[in-house]
């Protein structure tokens, strides 16, 4: 848990930002005084908002956490376009000066702009991310693979959150959508929730409809771990999935073989040291096989670790994509890759958008998707 003290700089720090954004938008905008004072209350509502929405799925009333979270939620996108574009602002209007340029109608103008803006980023990112994710067809070329192995099919699902905002809905319409591909395996690559079984799992009962010819495989992503991971895991299983923890499965298809494995979250050492992630473990005793190893690593930092054990392909998510402008441009600073396919030596890496989408519900620039991977032979 975090320590007071954070908690205190952490509010401080909200609500002076919230400040920033009033002192220079407010007096610019043509609102008069009783706009001035409707818009100072938006804002001071917007910072009591955000952090309250972390608190309120812990409210004894179900619905009313989930109603307060979701305002919550919504402020904090709100408020991140609304800062992003008041920064920017103030950067333009002090190159303006410089030029000699502007003046009031500037000041005035680029105040509305910033507003309308704003409400526009966070009204377009709510509808991106409230639709069903969009399939996303790749293609893994992979050397040497047996023939009877082309076209194999694995339906990717990662970063889902089920939690305040995403519930037992907008599941069913990821697993409607999943059972269509008919793909050969399906695999959940972490962060399915964001809460404790007791309160989420009438909304996660939907993945007991997965459908696929070798089943359906998941790992722990990091948020298993903020909500109890070895009671996740073992839900999961009960609603038919094999969890993958540091082990893998051989599966055979039309006379050939391939290997599956799965490692926790990268970051599961910090919850419990017994969980460390360990992508060469998970090939202990592995029999040789005649297709690829492949393996399902919620964060693309098990990357390198995966590429010395020798695997083929690595499935992620965790990033997703960045979510929205303009974070997606910060998230290479503390993973290897945001999105798509990579290759890292011999190991193909296909990094997730997410299925998907965390806190805010606005997805812009970094679409979410469910993924349709197909294995084919690699040219010559």
């Amino acid at each position: 848990m975090p320590s007071r003290l954070l908690i205190l700089v952490t509010l401080g720090l909200l609500a002076l930002l919230h400040a920033y954004i009033g002192l220079r938008l407010l007096p610019a905008l043509p609102l008069g005084v009783a706009g001035q004072l409707a818009g100072a209350l938006l804002l001071a509502l917007s910072c009591v908002l955000m952090p309250l929405s972390l608190a309120a799925p812990r409210l004894r009333r179900p619905w009313l956490g989930d109603r307060l979270a979701a305002a919550g939620l919504v402020a904090m996108g709100l408020f991140s376009s609304l800062l992003v574009f008041t920064l920017l602002r103030d950067v333009a209007l002090e190159l303006a000066a410089l030029m000699t340029l502007g003046g009031a109608t500037l000041t005035r103008d680029s105040a509305i702009a910033v507003v309308a803006l704003a409400l526009l980023a966070t009204g377009v990112g709510y509808v991106n991310a409230r639709r069903r994710a969009r399939v996303v067809d790749v293609e893994v070329p992979i050397a040497g693979l047996d023939p009877a192995l082309h076209g194999f099919t694995i339906a990717q699902i990662s970063d889902i959150h089920v939690g305040p905002t995403i519930k037992r809905g907008y599941l069913d319409a990821i697993v409607d959508a999943v059972n269509a591909l008919q793909a050969d395996l399906v695999a959940v690559t972490g962060d399915l929730v964001d809460g404790s079984v007791a309160q989420l799992a009438p909304h996660t009962a939907p993945l007991a409809r997965l459908q696929a010819r070798h089943g359906s495989y998941f790992v722990t992503g990091n948020h298993e771990y903020y909500s109890g991971a070895r009671a996740w895991s073992t839900e999961v299983a009960r609603l038919g999935l094999r969890v993958l923890a540091n082990e893998h499965v051989v599966l055979e298809h039309d006379g050939a073989s391939l290997l599956l494995a799965g490692v926790t979250d990268y970051s599961a050492h910090r919850f419990d040291p017994a969980q460390r992630s360990d992508p060469a473990a998970a090939l202990a005793g592995a029999p040789p096989v005649d297709g690829p190893r492949i393996l399902l690593a919620h964060q693309p930092r098990s990357a390198p670790a995966a590429a010395a054990a020798g695997f083929d392909l690595q499935l992620s998510g965790h990033t997703h994509g960045g979510q929205f402008w303009p974070w997606n441009h910060f998230v290479r600073l503390q993973q290897p890759y945001t999105a798509g396919l990579h290759r890292l030596q011999a190991l193909w890496v296909y990094t997730s958008r997410g299925t998907g989408y965390w806190g805010p519900p606005k997805r812009l620039g970094a679409p979410s998707e469910i993924t349709r991977l197909r294995l084919v032979v690699a040219p010559d």
